[in-house]
Formats: structure tokens, C-alpha cells, sequence
């Protein structure tokens, strides 16, 4: 392997694949969100690739997509909940990173601490937290609210949260439990502290009822693309997950987000950012344009147009003309960084509704890739090397053959070149992304006081 930096890679999961249609695939598993064996299968392709972890988004709703029959034929709506899901596969694998989203607006910080620092042990640390705020109403409807609170408090809360889940975390010094058989002492009651947390938001005692985790805290990963998401991944994320469709706004938002680290004391390298990439695969460019036809073919009308009412905040297109051009949307406090994304997609390719959400269909925003192994590999490496990306959430198609093909065609191409490992460096997701392990910050202002 070659000593040039490497590219990191998630495998980026849903039930039976990315495309809207992909459960109507004929060689996808339509039953997938429920199989326990599909997800097995898949994770373990993933990690035969390599690929620095799996991933699963999750919401707690069914989310509405306009009318009960768009809802009908959506493929997503039931799945499993994905920290069970994920402790179950950490049996079945053994060094693939283990992340899933959990949102700071409908839990509280003690369960999620206890739960992740759970899967870590489980899994031998290997366990990762997509940190985010929600974005429906619809969420709220199931938590005793009306509507979705407002984008700025939402954050507000969500920094709280990460403050008081890291002092959780921390509670107990790594060598706390000493479980002296002879003495009868199990811990050491001054590598205990209580977190006694007050704040806006939050008020929470601790300590956490498990040890501290394998590594420190799971790796911490956040999607959000607008400023005040920006800010906090600047301040709390490991790892960003984000929807970019071009070289340029890509390499923007890296150079933004970079540059905000060093107010917080942080390296660059310590914050991987990975773009969302579906990539639809063929040996040829006439084989891959085939592929993308057929799941194009399999999409209904009034599923496309509630995806895009989705992805702009809820807004009811139903009553604009399907084929005239977008019409100037309002702003709104939900999914601020998806709908500016998705208008300026209308704008620059100049799309009607209907090729509007044709061309999201797949990818729902992010960067589609339609080729053969070499040239995604090419596309890959561009953003790579330019600094647009120091990796990619990969978004198969339909599963399990998009992964398949990803592992199969595209990961040697990438291997060749230098770019991607042909093995594991650690044991843990930290070790294989290249971070360092967090301090106990209890024990760093004890060391502080006595010097």
C-alpha cells in the first residue's frame, strides 16, 4: 500500500437501497428493512470492502409524504430501530464501524450515552453517533408537540446535549474499575465523577451506570449543511456527513467548515468530511445508463412529487403544473440546507418539477454518479485530491447488488490507484478514520488543579 492519504468510506444503508423505487428492483430484497439477514449480508460485503463503517439515518415518524397513496408505495416506512440492529451486527462483524443517526431533539442525553457507550463495548469500539436536530413535523406529533421546534433553539439544545453526553461519557477514569478480588475494592472511588450537570436545557446528575467507553466517546458524526450546522460540527463533529453536487461547493464548504475548527482548538485532520455519493455502476457507460433507466422506470408520479415535497420543508407542490419549472419557494425553518440545495439544482439545470424529481430520486440531493468502475473512481479521486472531500458516504442503488458491485468493481479500481486501504490499520472505528482518542475531561482539570 502506498504511503499516500487515504480516502475514507461509509456504507450508507436503507432497507432495500437509495432509489426511490428500489424496493420494485427486481434483484432487491423488498422485505429488507425487516430481514436481519439481508442487513448481515451487506454489512459483511461492506466490510470484506473495507469500507470504514456502516451507516444508519433513521426518524422517528413515518414520515408523510403528501397523500396516503404517494405513502403507499414508498419502500421506507418500516425498518428496523437502528441501535438494535447495529448490536446485533456487531456479532457478525468484526472491525467495520458501527454508526447510525440518533436526534438530540426526541431523546435525552443520559439514554443515548448509555446506549452508545453500550454498542462500543459491544462491539470492541466500534460505534458511531450521527448527531442531528430532526426535520419533520411529524416527529414532533409522536413527542406531545404540535410542530417541529424552531431551527435555532434546536441547535441550541443540540450543543447542550453533546456537553452533557461527553460528561457522561466521562464519568469514570478509563482505569476506574479495579475489581481487586483480594481487597474487595471494584472501583476507585476518586476516578468517579459526577457530572452534576445544570443548564439551559438540561438538568442531569449522572454518573453513567457503564464504564467509560472502549473509545473514549463513539466516533461523533453530524449531517447538517446550513451555518448553524456548520458551527456545530465545527465545534462537536468527527466526522460530516453532507449533500454536495459540484467540485466548487464542494471544496467551499470543506474550506468553510476546515477553517472554523481552529477557534476550538481542533486540527483538520481531525474532521473527516464525506459527501453522499450514488453511484449506479457498469461495465460499460451503456450498461450503466441502462441500470439507471430501469429504477428510473420504476418510479410513480405522486411518490417522485412527495419525495420533493420532502426535501423542500414540507411545502404542498401538488397543486403547481408538474411539468413548468420549480416556482419560487418561501423559506422555511425545516431542512434549510436540503431546500437550498434543491433550488439551486432547479435553477442551474433549469428543471421542471417532474425532471426535478427524477433527478433526486437517487441520490434525494446528493451527488449522483452514472459509469463505468473507472470512471467513478476518476470522479472520486478529483474531489479527493482537490479537497473537496476526505471521503464519501457511498449510497447504493439497490440492495444487495449496488453494494455488491461497489465492492466488487469500484473498491480494486480505488486500491490500485493508492487511494483506499487493502486492510484495516486498527481495531477500532477511531483507529481505521485516524482520530485520536478524547481525553477524559474530568481527569484533565484534575491534572490542571494540581499543577
Amino acid at each position: 500500500m502506498s504511503a499516500r492519504k487515504q480516502l475514507r468510506l461509509g456504507a450508507f444503508l436503507m432497507s432495500s437501497g437509495h432509489h426511490l423505487a428500489a424496493w420494485r428492483h427486481p434483484d432487491a430484497k423488498a422485505d429488507g428493512g425487516l430481514s436481519f439477514e439481508h442487513f448481515k449480508q451487506v454489512a459483511q460485503t461492506a466490510e470484506r470492502g473495507k469500507f470504514d463503517m456502516i451507516f444508519f439515518a433513521d426518524g422517528v415518524s413515518v414520515r408523510d409524504r403528501g397523500n396516503i397513496n404517494a405513502l403507499s408505495r414508498a419502500g421506507h416506512v418500516a425498518h428496523f430501530e437502528p441501535l438494535t440492529l447495529l448490536s446485533a451486527l456487531s456479532v457478525v462483524t468484526e472491525r467495520i464501524g458501527l454508526a447510525a443517526t440518533v436526534s438530540t431533539t426526541y431523546n435525552e442525553p443520559y439514554h443515548l450515552a448509555r446506549k452508545f457507550a453500550s454498542l462500543d463495548y459491544l462491539s470492541g469500539g466500534r460505534a458511531g453517533w450521527n448527531l442531528v436536530t430532526s426535520a419533520t413535523n411529524a416527529e414532533a406529533k409522536n413527542f406531545n408537540l404540535e410542530k417541529h421546534p424552531d431551527h435555532s433553539p434546536r441547535y441550541q439544545r443540540a450543543r447542550e446535549f453533546v456537553e452533557v453526553v461527553t460528561k457522561l461519557w466521562d464519568s469514570w477514569e478509563d482505569d476506574a474499575f479495579e475489581r481487586d478480588k483480594e481487597s474487595g475494592i471494584y472501583f476507585d472511588p476518586d476516578k468517579l465523577h459526577v457530572p452534576n450537570h445544570k443548564g439551559e436545557f438540561f438538568s442531569v446528575q449522572g454518573p453513567l451506570n457503564i464504564a467509560r467507553p472502549p473509545q473514549g466517546y463513539p466516533v461523533i458524526i453530524q449531517a447538517g449543511s446550513s451555518e448553524d450546522g456548520k458551527n456545530l460540527a465545527a465545534q462537536t463533529a468527527e466526522v460530516i456527513f453532507t449533500a454536495q453536487q459540484t467540485l466548487e461547493n464542494a471544496q467551499a464548504f470543506y474550506t468553510d467548515v476546515k477553517g472554523q475548527l481552529a477557534q476550538y482548538g481542533r486540527s483538520p485532520d481531525h474532521l473527516k468530511i464525506m459527501p453522499g455519493i450514488f453511484p449506479v455502476i457498469g461495465r460499460t457507460e451503456q450498461e450503466a445508463q441502462e441500470k439507471f433507466e430501469l429504477l428510473q422506470s420504476l418510479i410513480h408520479p405522486s411518490i417522485g412529487l412527495g419525495l420533493l415535497t420532502g426535501l423542500v420543508g414540507g411545502i404542498d407542490l401538488s397543486n403547481y403544473p408538474i411539468d413548468e419549472p420549480l416556482p419560487n419557494l418561501p423559506e422555511t425553518e425545516l431542512a434549510q440546507s436540503r431546500l437550498k440545495l434543491v433550488k439551486d439544482l432547479a435553477q442551474r439545470e433549469q428543471l421542471t418539477i417532474r425532471q426535478l424529481y427524477l433527478a433526486i430520486a437517487g441520490a434525494r440531493g446528493h451527488r449522483q454518479i452514472v459509469g463505468t468502475p473507472e470512471y467513478i473512481a476518476d470522479q472520486l479521486e478529483e474531489w479527493f485530491v482537490k479537497e473537496g472531500a476526505d471521503g464519501f458516504n457511498i449510497m447504493p442503488p439497490y440492495l444487495p447488488g449496488g453494494l455488491d458491485e461497489f465492492v466488487d468493481l469500484v473498491i480494486p479500481e480505488l486500491q490500485r490507484r493508492g487511494l483506499f486501504r487493502t486492510e484495516y490499520e486498527g481495531q477500532t472505528l477511531r483507529e481505521n478514520l485516524g482520530l485520536p482518542r478524547p481525553e477524559n475531561q474530568h481527569r484533565t482539570k484534575v491534572l490542571a488543579s494540581i499543577s
